[in-house]
């Protein structure tokens, strides 16, 4: 075997190993945030009216709206990746850079929206919180904890895919080598699944 068949080789088994090891990470993040779900479940079959009540405090036009965002941030996620296979650099560039700015728009969607509730008193061990019956308690509870660790999961992506972006505009990340972008197109791929199902569970909750 050739020095060259060699490397080709120990690149291929890396990029297996690679894409081995983001599948088992992204099945760690899906057993936590399913233990989050279970625990929702439980909550909401044990107190159904007041979860629906608690719903209403919730603003659907601001859910509806960081849901359609996250979902066309993950189409220019996926054509990012379609632009590097076919080699082109700008256009994957252009198309990681509106991802992150998608996901701003996200985040400062969702800013407004804590921000709100916490200027109404509806935040973890407010008086106006206390005030209200044990399921509404444990909606905003469970609102706080899921939405907001959604949030850092957000946070942690747009940190990944500006690193991406830099690897691609140093051509380290290529039409041959952009496995480590395709990894981070899975994980921005799992925080929008993720929130696919928060939104409905807390948005539209009836």
């Amino acid at each position: 075997m050739s020095v060259q068949e060699q490397t080709i080789a120990h690149v291929h088994r890396d990029d297996i190993g690679t894409r081995m090891g983001m599948w088992l990470f992204l099945f760690t993040e899906l057993l936590l945030f399913g233990g989050l779900f279970i625990l929702y479940s439980i909550y909401r079959f044990q107190y159904q009216a007041e979860f629906h009540l608690a719903a209403k405090e919730l603003n659907i036009l601001v859910g509806t709206l960081n849901t359609a965002i996250l979902l066309t941030s993950s189409l220019t996620m996926a054509l990012s990746i379609a632009a590097i296979q076919r080699n082109k650099i700008s256009l994957s560039i252009f198309f990681q850079l509106l991802t992150i700015l998608l996901a701003f728009g996200f985040m400062i969607n969702k800013y407004f929206e804590w921000s709100a509730k916490i200027h109404h008193g509806i935040y973890p061990d407010s008086d106006v919180l206390l005030a209200k019956p044990s399921g509404e308690i444990i909606f905003f509870g469970l609102y706080y904890v899921m939405t907001g660790l959604h949030g850092v999961h957000v946070i942690i992506g747009v940190v990944l895919i500006s690193v991406m972006m830099r690897l691609t505009s140093k051509q380290v990340i290529t039409s041959n080598n952009y496995v480590k972008l395709e990894s981070a197109g899975l994980y921005w791929h799992l925080v929008d699944i993720i929130w696919i199902f928060l939104f409905p569970l807390f948005y539209l909750i009836t």
